[in-house]
């Protein structure tokens, strides 16, 4: 009995832990934002007073931070599988 818990003790070791998996979601979410942010910009012909040119007209910013969270699941979900399937061994043999 003792030994069985040895063995389940040290296999759940060897798993992503929750601190290492929102670390890579924080990181995975932020790069997917920066290639989300210029979808759909439009520039205004001509911008008001105190604008910038290149200032988009409607930036969508609420669509853009529900599609960058959906995209960065999906890929920390891929990732982690490929984690814990071993195809890639982060881990000594």
């Amino acid at each position: 009995m003792c030994s069985h818990y040895i063995s389940r003790k040290a296999e759940r070791s060897e798993t992503i832990n929750w601190f290492t998996g929102a670390l890579v979601y924080v990181m995975i979410w932020w790069v997917v934002i920066f290639a989300v942010l210029p979808w759909g910009v439009r520039v205004p012909d001509e911008p008001g007073p105190g604008h910038a040119a290149s200032a988009p007209e409607t930036p969508m910013m609420g669509r853009k931070l529900l599609v960058t969270t959906a995209i960065a699941t999906v890929l920390w979900v891929i990732a982690y599988l490929i984690i814990e399937s071993d195809w890639i061994s982060f881990r000594p043999a």
